[in-house]
């Protein structure tokens, strides 16, 4: 195949990808230059007005801060117990199958399903875990309304979130370590299985863990239906998130001008965390 034919036969998933991602993320830039309202009449060029009143806005801090601590505690949290568990169910035998469909369920499931789920399952007075508490003479906690629960709790929901994805990767990663190297390490003097771990089976997987690690990123980042669904930002702002606020500011106040504004924080987020995995990358291949 010539590159001419390769660059023609590519070309309808290059216009679409331009038209439908690459062009409306360039467009968010210029309106959020501007003072644009929904229902307002006319545009003014607002320059950065927008992202000053950023920098002033406490619940935009808030919600920047919220997004970071969820991401820093959900993606560790999720990739080591994701590989703890894939170690575990690798050796699970015919039960295996079972385990990795319950645990891939959360992913592929809605998520505002699972957080009407959640919110009966941590209901302050009929909830099943509140329940459960009263057994061993706890008071019942108000999980989702609580200023200091309310982010742990969206962060345990999250990890259950994401933490089948890892498994699912790891448990692919595991298969194809060969096991003639272990056996080689054995005989070197890595009788102990964590020091086999340790030298052959973690830097072999080493390109899944990024992979992992940077899709859990970008779904952490992302977070949106739990809160929107289970507690709106609340109590205040304490679980106010990027995406909530952008919603909020955006569709419920109007103020498309600013949304666009948060929507370039986030981008550059976005990209941070692209240009992380690309200078990673070189660190986890072995050529």
């Amino acid at each position: 195949m010539t590159r001419s034919t390769a660059l023609w036969l590519a070309l309808p998933g290059l216009a679409l990808l331009l038209v439908l991602m690459i062009l409306p993320a360039l467009a968010v830039l210029p309106v959020a230059l501007t003072d644009w309202e929904f229902g307002k009449p006319g545009i003014g060029f607002a320059g950065l007005d927008n992202f000053r009143e950023l920098a002033g806005d406490r619940r935009f801090a808030s919600g920047l801060g919220n997004t970071l601590v969820y991401m820093a505690a959900v993606v560790p949290v999720s990739l080591l117990l994701g590989f703890i568990i894939a170690n575990a169910i690798q050796g699970a035998g015919a039960l295996g199958s079972f385990y990795r469909a319950a645990h891939f369920l959360p992913v592929v499931a809605t998520m505002s399903a699972m957080a009407i789920a959640w919110d009966a399952l941590l209901h302050p007075t009929i909830g099943l875990l509140n329940h459960m508490l009263g057994w061993f003479g706890i008071a019942p906690q108000g999980w989702l309304m609580d200023e200091h629960l309310v982010m742990p709790t969206l962060i345990v929901i999250g990890v259950w979130q994401n933490i089948g994805f890892a498994i699912v990767m790891f448990l692919a990663a595991l298969r194809t370590v060969p096991r003639d190297l272990l056996d080689a390490a054995a005989i070197d003097g890595a009788v102990n299985p964590w020091d086999r771990m340790r030298t052959v089976v973690l830097p072999l997987i080493g390109p899944v863990a990024l992979f992992v690690g940077v899709i859990t990123a970008k779904r952490a980042l992302s977070v949106f239906d739990t809160v929107a669904v289970l507690t709106k930002g609340g109590p205040g702002a304490a679980s106010e998130v990027m995406l909530h606020l952008l919603y909020v500011e955006s569709f419920e106040r109007l103020r498309a001008g600013y949304g666009a504004a948060i929507t370039c924080v986030y981008l550059l987020l976005l990209l941070s965390l692209t240009a992380g995995q690309r200078l990673l990358d070189k660190r986890v291949h072995y050529r």
